[in-house]
């Protein structure tokens, strides 16, 4: 498989029997470059850095086969709009379905918290081909083996003993960032620093960077 990472938490995956999906095609990705030539969509959670209604509105309009997959309020939501009609499938934890050739698990199920006073939305974490593990806005660790993590760098909800420990616990031996769209070149080493070294330290994890649009094999 390959892995594309786009800016902030969208991903693309890939096989050699032309096998795909996107995760997260969100308001701050290359949301056309993502999605061109994909039919199968899966997003975590409602949140516009993770889904950008409008493009995906558009790509469906001219894709008639694509298909998305997500938690319950967001297909709700999505579902008023004439260009998602048949287009839906809910998912919430402990599932597991085909998307775009690959098998897919699903994991958590709830939003991190980012303070008592803001109400908290669904999140479906995935786990793709029994590999990748995209946790979305979550530090859900799955009881499932992971090859390769996504590691949420830097949010709102986020800190980063937490993300730490977080990548610590997953165990995968090979991880890479998201959720990196709201800090800086400075901030991203720093925390990457920290990740890199703590997976060392505990023998792990590899931790590498990568730039937006890497593709990297699997």
């Amino acid at each position: 498989m390959q892995l594309t990472k786009y800016t902030h938490s969208c991903v693309r995956i890939t096989d050699d029997n032309d096998r795909r999906l996107v995760i997260d095609p969100g308001a701050f990705s290359e949301v056309e470059e993502a999605l061109e030539g994909i039919d199968h969509v899966l997003v975590t959670h409602q949140h516009p850095d993770h889904i950008d209604v409008a493009k995906l509105a558009e790509a469906a309009r001219a894709n008639a086969d694509l298909k998305i997959w997500g938690p319950k309020d967001l297909t709700d939501q999505l579902a008023q709009q004439e260009a998602f009609q048949g287009r839906l499938t809910t998912v919430g934890p402990g599932q597991s379905f085909v998307a775009g050739g690959l098998q897919v698990r699903t994991f958590g199920g709830q939003h991190a918290v980012i303070h008592s006073s803001i109400p908290v939305i669904s999140n479906v974490a995935y786990l793709v081909g029994d590999a990748v593990y995209h946790p979305g806005d979550s530090y859900t660790v799955p009881n499932a083996g992971v090859e390769v993590a996504l590691i949420p760098l830097n949010a709102p909800w986020a800190k980063v003993a937490e993300t730490i420990d977080f990548t610590v616990a997953l165990r995968a031996p090979r991880a890479f960032q998201i959720h990196d769209g709201l800090i800086n070149d400075i901030g991203r080493g720093g925390y990457g620093m920290q990740l890199k070294r703590v997976g060392e330290l505990y023998g792990v994890t590899d931790y590498q960077q990568l730039d937006p649009r890497a593709v990297v094999g699997l």
